[in-house]
């Protein structure tokens, strides 16, 4: 039986792995129920742009948004992240478990490009459960783009 986040996949052409795993209190912990190193547990950000207007943006699970290459990339002087019932409106999706794939709305995405050429694991949409794709071809699919919005945790 598909979620809407796997069946949104498919739809695009896409075979992505589903995993299920125990539930995690970190991003290292999310890793190590997954298998996978940090940095291919991708973290799917909402952030707003204007009002009713946002994006996805894709972040490896060892690194954080670089607000100032984002703001630049998008070429807006402000940027925020909505509260949890924003986000959930905005996607479909509660924090934790958001993905662009089956969003309420297809909002743009922008993937880091460490992502680039790797296999990553992103969230399904529930709890406990992940998609695990090449970073590739679900940018591709989504009609995203790739770029420097990083910067290191810590």
């Amino acid at each position: 039986m598909t979620n809407p986040a796997e069946a949104a996949a498919l739809s695009l052409g896409l075979r992505p792995t589903m995993l299920t795993h125990r539930p995690a209190g970190s991003v290292a912990e999310a890793a190590e129920a997954q298998g996978v190193e940090i940095r291919d547990l991708v973290k799917t950000l909402v952030v707003r742009r204007a009002d009713d207007d946002y994006v996805f943006v894709l972040v490896p699970g060892d690194r954080s948004i670089s607000w100032p290459k984002l703001r630049a990339l998008l070429g807006v002087n402000r940027l925020s992240m909505p509260d949890a019932a924003t986000a959930k409106a905005a996607t479909g999706y509660e924090r934790g478990t958001i993905t662009p794939f089956g969003s309420a709305r297809p909002w743009p995405v922008i993937a880091d490009s460490r992502t680039r050429g790797r296999t990553i694991n992103l969230g399904a949409g529930v709890r406990g459960v992940g998609l695990q794709l090449p970073a590739d071809e679900a940018v591709t699919a989504l009609g995203g783009t790739f770029a420097d919005v990083t910067d290191e945790v810590g």
